[in-house]
């Protein structure tokens, strides 16, 4: 089950009957011997989900070609179950993601409608004390999503209304002192629809398996060696080919990371810094005549520190430095892909919005952070945008200048959100605005959209199940 959804959990004679038609149906000799066996596994079945509306609008796009004003409502259902046995749990989740209004040239894609999609369908067998006392070793097979670390490369984040999925297999190991190793082996999976019509229609189309994509490899993180202190690090493989209607890039990268952080607390200094390369062979673009294998080598980092002050509304100011690089003029390339990862957390909402991310990008800022109370909190933050590599796209808006001579300089970005919890926090309302101030770049790149500075809002409010 994922975090912040409530449970609903049957056990005894309700438990036992479900149980007992599962094994009944895996060639039990009959019914009254798989409610034996049922009653004898203690069976414990769970149910829970959420429901999301959400209205958002942007003014000024800041993406080339598309309109300058859009408007979305969307609505995001999410109801997953499972049964547990003894060590042995069947999953699912099914997701139905909706959207309304945006028009036929807006910046909604896939990943903002995905209807009546069951996201998760998965088997996992949990074994104790494999090594050591009361620690963990699990493996999972079947479909379902991934979150490691901070969330920039592999993440299930809850901002958009869908979530990357993957088709696969994995190992999970976590001692008594939650020290955690993954190691896992997966297709990703296509969202559906994919084309404008469908999308804008709520078109209903499975999402399909991405067998010409393969994503695997291995995530640890050590929690045992001083309290509040976190050190964790990553491969990722990922390898793609062409198939019949769908061109790629021929993407085969090694990504390789260490992450380390220490948890915030009142009246302490906190941190985080998170680093990666990436290497391998990919092609610069889709485009059917291109063939040429570049080298890739690339990068990124993060750091970030902060103080929380000792008063009542727990304030916290921090201060982060992001870097990801770009393709330059030298002849490998050197634009950082960022995987599967999130965008929300570190650099502000996407949906309709979302400018920055980890590609061609050099970028100071500052957040502060506050609890007036248990169920409400504010964030106010800023950050100054400038591109890495003069020649590429500025990281997630499409606009270039190949010549170089516009300059760095993208903008400055600025961000408030305010959330507050209600009814046992079964219900949450959440708010947000963000201010793209464009800067030289975003102005007079050969590409730019000229509708002046981005204005974006958004308003949420989410009931738990």
């Amino acid at each position: 089950m994922e975090p912040g959804v409530t449970k609903i959990i049957w056990r005894g004679a309700i438990g036992h009957a479900i149980a007992a038609c599962i094994l009944a149906g895996t060639g039990s000799a009959n019914a009254q011997e798989a409610a034996a066996k049922a009653g004898a596994l203690h069976p414990t079945f769970t149910i829970g989900g959420s429901v999301r509306g959400r209205t958002e609008g942007i003014d000024g796009q800041f993406r080339p070609k598309l309109d300058s004003r859009t408007a979305f409502v969307s609505f995001r259902t999410l109801v997953n179950a499972q049964v547990e046995m003894d060590g042995f749990l069947v999953g699912g989740e099914l997701l139905d993601a909706r959207g309304y209004g945006e028009g036929h040239n807006s910046s909604v894609k896939s990943t903002d409608v995905n209807t009546i999609e069951p996201l998760q369908a998965y088997a996992r067998y949990t074994a104790h004390g494999v090594f050591g006392a009361k620690d963990s070793l699990s493996a999972t097979a079947g479909r379902f999503t991934m979150t490691f670390g901070a969330q920039r490369l592999v993440a299930r984040a809850d901002f958009g209304n869908s979530f990357p999925s993957y088709l696969g297999a994995r190992i999970d190991y976590q001692t008594k002192a939650r020290d955690q190793l993954t190691l896992f082996w997966t297709h990703p999976m296509t969202a559906l629809p994919d084309t404008m019509d469908a999308i804008f229609d709520n078109k209903v189309q499975l999402d399909r398996v991405s067998a010409n994509v393969a994503f695997f490899g291995a995530d640890g993180n050590v929690l045992s060696l001083a309290k509040r202190l976190s050190v964790g690090g990553y491969v990722y493989r990922l390898v793609e080919k062409d198939r019949p209607g769908v061109l790629t890039r021929d993407r085969r990268l090694v990504t390789v990371g260490l992450r380390s952080s220490l948890a915030a607390a009142k009246g302490r200094i906190d941190f985080e810094v998170e680093a990666a390369i990436q290497h391998g062979r990919a092609r610069a673009t889709t485009a059917i005549g291109d063939r040429t294998d570049l080298t890739v080598r690339a990068g990124f980092v993060h750091a970030e520190m902060g103080y929380t002050l000792p008063l009542g509304w727990s304030p916290r100011v921090s201060a982060m430095f992001d870097y990801a690089s770009g393709d330059g003029p030298n002849a490998a390339y050197g634009r950082f892909d960022s995987l599967f990862g999130a965008r929300r957390a570190d650099y502000g909402p996407v949906s309709l919005f979302g400018p920055v991310g980890l590609a061609n990008l050099v970028s100071p800022g500052a957040r502060i952070e506050a609890k007036p109370s248990k169920r409400f909190d504010v964030m106010l933050s800023a950050r100054d945008l400038w591109l890495a590599e003069r020649t590429d796209t500025f990281a997630f808006t499409a606009v270039r200048d190949r010549t170089g001579s516009v300059g760095r300089h993208a903008g400055t970005e600025f961000e408030l959100r305010l959330r507050r919890t209600l009814i046992a926090k079964k219900l949450r309302l959440e708010m947000g605005a963000a201010y793209l101030a464009k800067g030289t770049f975003l102005n007079q790149a050969p590409n730019a959209a000229h509708h002046g500075d981005a204005r974006y809002g958004y308003a949420d409010i989410v009931f738990n199940f």
